[in-house]
């Protein structure tokens, strides 16, 4: 078996500065941070885990057909998140919920997917949404999407010109589940045969639906991609901040022209796959209660508190949390089922007559239905 690095962390499980020996080469990455930064990053992380226990509410009183949970995932998502620049493209699974609120997605927007009321629910290419690509919901197959979109930002020449305010960068997250999808080989083919400018962001939160990672792999999933020449790296995900630098480093890199990187960052699914499943029925309570005492929330605000931050930042994040909380209920509630015709719209660039047809004859079948035909 190869050798195994210890995952790289910068905080202690009780918050204390503490870098390990794999942190060493990504602590110049914190010292852009100011207190300002830290704080943001405790923001982002308080008012995912509040919308995320609100959408988990909305699905079970019938608001939603589904809602995949990300409560423990948070500093995994916030740091790469915060991380990235504004030109980098994103390509999230389905459970990337603080990366959505962090680079501008309106939460409702995913609500409506998860609602079936729209389909993407969100433009990827208005500017406003932060180069976030749609949530997709087959496992797996976006990592080859990110990897043919890194492949055209090379042909664009976007990559490589040492203009840090240009050049593009492509990040692809998905899970341990999602790892044993061939799509993710295939994109790791492409990605390395093309030094395509990309981060491969890996959550592992330990469970493929009900599947545990250790039946999955024999190895840690970060030696994975090493096999198809793609350079990686373990990370305590429920450390906000070794999730910042070591996403910070690798996008710099792709960026840059050095090519593909991967970073699995080891959290827990403290949660259920989704509203459908019931983790109790496979999670051991002991597995439960080491996870939720590594909860990343609670870590990071010990650490800001030794850093001088009272409860009158914490309550007044805890106002934002639930005012957010609030306001995406309400908007929820008031959402209206979309026109039939509408899943016409956008099949294809222009009209086209078949699909005029099809509508044609669902607008017929409504009017005899209305008609009691």
């Amino acid at each position: 078996m190869a050798d195994v690095s210890p995952a790289v962390q910068f905080l202690s499980i009780d918050g204390t500065f503490a870098p390990n020996e794999a942190a060493e080469e990504y602590l110049p990455y914190l010292n852009e941070l100011s207190e300002a930064d830290h704080r943001q990053f405790y923001r982002d992380m308080a008012i995912t885990r509040r919308l995320d226990e609100e959408c988990t509410n909305l699905q079970r009183q019938g608001q939603m057909g589904l809602w995949p949970p990300s409560h423990g995932q948070e500093a995994a998502q916030v740091g790469s998140a915060r991380a990235s620049r504004p030109q980098d493209v994103i390509f999230p699974s389905y459970r990337e919920h603080g990366v959505a609120l962090v680079r501008g997605i309106d939460i409702v927007d995913v609500v409506k997917v998860m609602r079936g009321v729209s389909m993407g629910g969100w433009d990827p290419t208005d500017p406003k949404n932060g180069n976030f690509r749609n949530y997709c919901l087959v496992i797996g197959s976006h990592t080859l999407h990110a990897t043919g979109y890194a492949m055209g930002v090379q042909f664009d020449g976007l990559v490589g010109t040492g203009d840090s305010s240009k050049d593009i960068a492509v990040m692809a997250y998905f899970g341990d589940g999602a790892s044993s999808q061939g799509d993710v080989s295939e994109a790791f083919v492409f990605s390395a045969s093309n030094q395509t400018p990309q981060v491969f962001f890996l959550q592992n939160n330990h469970w493929a639906i009900s599947v545990p990672v250790t039946t999955q792999s024999r190895t840690p999933l970060y030696l994975r991609p090493r096999g198809f020449g793609i350079p990686s790296v373990q990370i305590d995900g429920n450390d906000v901040l070794a999730s910042y630098a070591a996403t910070r480093k690798h996008l710099d890199d792709a960026r840059a022209g050095s090519g593909p990187s991967l970073i699995e960052a080891l959290t827990y699914r403290i949660g259920a796959h989704t509203t459908s499943d019931d983790p109790t029925r496979y999670q051991t309570p002991e597995q439960l209660a080491f996870w939720v005492a590594r909860d990343p929330i609670i870590r990071f605000a010990a650490y800001l508190r030794s850093r001088g931050a009272d409860d009158t930042f914490f309550a007044e994040v805890k106002t934002e949390a639930d005012d957010f909380s609030s306001d995406l209920r309400r908007r929820t509630l008031e959402l209206e089922s979309p026109d039939l015709a509408v899943i016409f719209d956008s099949v294809y660039s222009e009209t086209h007559p078949l699909v005029d047809e099809q509508k044609a004859w669902l607008d017929e079948y409504e009017q005899s239905m209305k008609a009691g035909l």
